[in-house]
């Protein structure tokens, strides 16, 4: 027995360097008898680790849920854009397995359906509300801070484990997204999962943790398409070098987890496909209402090379959102104030870890963690980098748990060794690109609290000269330089986070920080309009006559307020410069807020109708903001620029002479970059040509039925 029990432990922990099979805490020790209840166990963890592990979990995880939950209902509906399909999804299950905008099923987003799953069935359950919404997300973000630190932990340590998990909660990209209700936080957390199921995998060679993480990886195809793929080159290949295994098991094990990724992925792209396009709806951003259009065009092959409605082709940026191409991109404007504090010190703790473990056997597992995450980050961000189609700043909430965990794992590693001076140089090269770097990015928002890269300053030059005493003769100013490390690495990342937090956020393109550091426009460079299809590049935002406003709530602003302007109370449709490119369109100036609220009046009116769409009108945000305000399914005509060909001219006479549309609200004919001949100009004439205009509040509508 007991040498089985040899064996198994032997086979937990192969060749790491570790005799109890475990990594050993600093200041650890055991705490109690073997055996204990499972109550004692859950609360204090098992027999050997040490006192504050469990209590230190614990901790994290509560501090984690107040930073994501606290005044969350602030933010409104956010995003009325997946708001208004998680709605729908509450209403008709249809409406939720496909992720339609409305619950009459005209048409989709424009990304699969998973994320929509979570907050769809919060909403059935407790009925749609901003909390119903967006309490899934910031609960997506719990669990992936605790799973990173379980991965972490069963690499380097508990204390390792506190760290990468805290580094993660207080990345400003994670905080503004885990409590938004885009699709991220759920991409995110299904990333963790496919991370934590890989270090389970090369523990024991165990195929089944690899089928876990290609089933979770799956899943976040579902969530976000192409983007949930970009980590299976590095876990892949991690897999089928370091797993303590026969090369021959290993590639049989590699492709199960290939084939797991197949199956969780095929089945709905599947179901979808060989569904009549008659009786779903519209497969919105596609070009002929085909899912795999979607998958290898506008979400796949276009968001990297431009094009496919992405615009951006021109080689040399992201359509206006992510800046110019290139290796600095993650580090500029808004990019570098979401996700790149500790950028530089885990492309540092890259090389460091690598080096430190040149020498360790091929199933070393704290090299291959470094392998793991280090090719997640380095993979994923040359793709950001490049990507000349759409690419939104907060997309890089996908690298935060590849920073947290290569920091947290890199640290502890060299402060192993910290009694070598190769261990205490490696530590302040990390705490100087920490240090360094944070002190740059508060000093591109000058006016907000100036003290706090000063503070940052001096404990990266107190942490540097700490690490040049030797360790010895440093004696009890050992924990002040710990201190002086955390507050060098950490202070100004937790500071954007906490003001992240503190600020709500609607509208396509939320921002970090404070108001100071939130960028004008797309990509810091601002566009600006005087309606759909409004007057081009320019101003301090993208805005526009709005549904009856002057323009688009700023981030950070409450839900249907402009600036300069009072809260928007009339209807119409909303405003936005064009560039012929499907992501501008419709876009708030500096992740402003959506399209301006209805009057109470077409409100009432929408709510009296009693047709499956109360309303057509064109565009996905306007009708998002429409069906937000009443609760009735409308019409998105040409998706989410106008540009999508639904419905047809033919279709939409047929719902008209059903009478399943009460009312045309009308808008710009064209439609944003729809052109004159696009099907949202189409509809518009034919119904200008054919019904009676009226006016419902300040809005102009056409009445689409006999009845009304």
């Amino acid at each position: 027995m007991s040498a089985r029990l040899a064996t198994l432990r032997d086979r937990r922990a192969p060749e790491n360097g570790y005799v109890t099979g475990r990594p050993p805490d600093f200041g650890a020790a055991p705490h109690g008898p073997a055996e204990r209840g499972r109550l004692s166990r859950f609360l204090r963890g098992a027999p050997e680790d040490p006192r504050w592990a469990r209590p230190g979990l614990f901790a994290l995880l509560i501090a984690t849920a107040i930073l994501y939950l606290w005044d969350l209902s602030a933010s409104g509906y956010a995003n009325s854009f997946y708001a208004a399909a998680a709605q729908a999804g509450s209403q008709s299950w249809k409406a939720w397995f496909f992720g339609s905008l409305d619950a009459g099923n005209s048409i989709t987003v424009d990304k699969p359906p998973a994320s929509l799953w979570v907050m769809g069935l919060s909403a059935r359950i407790f009925g749609f509300s901003s909390w119903s919404l967006l309490v899934p997300q910031a609960l997506e973000g719990v669990a992936a801070v605790g799973l990173l630190y379980g991965a972490v932990r069963r690499i380097s340590g508990h204390g390792a484990g506190l760290v990468a998990g805290a580094v993660l909660a207080i990345t400003p990209a994670a905080v503004l997204m885990f409590r938004f209700d885009n699709p991220d936080a759920l991409l995110t957390l299904l990333l963790v999962v496919a991370g934590y199921g890989v270090t389970r995998a090369l523990e024991a060679a165990s195929a089944r943790w690899l089928m876990l993480a290609g089933t979770a990886l799956g899943f976040a195809f579902l969530t976000k398409m192409l983007q949930g793929f970009l980590v299976i080159p590095a876990f892949a290949l991690v897999y089928l070098i370091a797993a303590p295994a026969s090369l021959r098991r290993r590639v049989q094990h590699t492709l199960l987890g290939g084939l797991a990724v197949l199956v969780s992925t095929g089945w709905y792209v599947a179901v979808v496909s060989l569904w009549p396009a008659s009786s779903r709806p519209y497969i919105g951003g596609s070009t002929d209402n085909s899912i795999l259009n979607l998958i290898f065009g506008y979400n796949g092959f276009g968001r990297v090379l431009g094009g496919e409605g992405n615009g951006g082709n021109s080689g040399t940026s992201g359509s206006g959102f992510g800046g110019a191409t290139g290796l600095t991109r993650l580090f500029g404007s808004e990019m570098g104030n979401e996700i790149s504090w500790l950028l530089p010190a885990a492309l540092v703790a890259i090389v460091l870890g690598l080096v430190l473990t040149r020498r360790a056997p091929r199933t070393d597992r704290t090299r291959a963690a470094i392998l793991s995450w280090g090719g997640w980050l380095v993979i994923t961000g040359l793709v950001f980098s490049y990507m000349k189609g759409t690419i939104h700043p907060y997309y890089t909430v996908a690298l935060a748990p590849a920073i947290a965990a290569l920091v947290a794992i890199s640290t502890r590693e060299l402060w192993r060794h910290r009694s070598e001076m190769a261990g205490r140089a490696g530590l302040s090269a990390m705490t100087i690109a920490a240090g360094g770097w944070s002190y740059e990015l508060l000093a591109r928002t000058p006016s907000w609290h100036p003290e706090l890269r000063y503070i940052v300053a001096a404990a990266t030059v107190l942490t540097v000269a700490g690490l040049l005493i030797p360790r010895q003769r440093l004696g009890k100013a050992g924990a002040t330089l710990v201190v002086t490390g955390i507050l060098a690495g950490v202070l100004g990342t937790g500071a954007f986070a906490a003001a992240t937090a503190a600020s709500p956020h609607s509208g396509s393109i939320p921002s970090v920080g404070p108001a100071q550091a939130q960028t004008s426009g797309m990509g810091g460079s601002g566009m600006g309009g005087s309606g759909m299809g409004g007057s081009g590049m320019g101003g301090s935002g993208m805005g526009g006559s709005g549904m009856g406003g002057s323009g688009q709530a700023p981030s950070g602003s409450p839900s249907g307020t402009r600036p300069g302007g009072a809260p928007g109370s009339s209807g119409g449709t909303s405003g936005s410069a064009t560039n012929g490119s499907r992501a501008m369109t419709g876009a708030p100036s500096g992740g402003g807020g959506d399209a301006a609220t209805t009057s109470s009046a077409l409100t009432a009116a929408l709510k009296a109708t009693t047709t499956t769409w109360a309303a057509a009108t064109v565009g996905d945000q306007s009708a998002a903001q429409l069906e937000l305000d009443s609760g009735k399914a409308v019409i998105a005509i040409g998706g989410w620029s106008g540009t999508d060909a639904s419905p047809t001219l033919a279709q939409f006479k047929a719902y008209v002479a059903a009478g399943k549309i009460t009312y045309f609200i009308s808008g710009n004919s064209g439609g944003p970059g729809g052109g004159s001949n696009g099907v949202a100009s189409q509809i518009t004439a034919w119904v200008k040509a054919n019904f009676t205009s009226k006016t419902i509040g300040s809005t102009t509508v056409y009445v689409l039925t006999s009845t009304s």
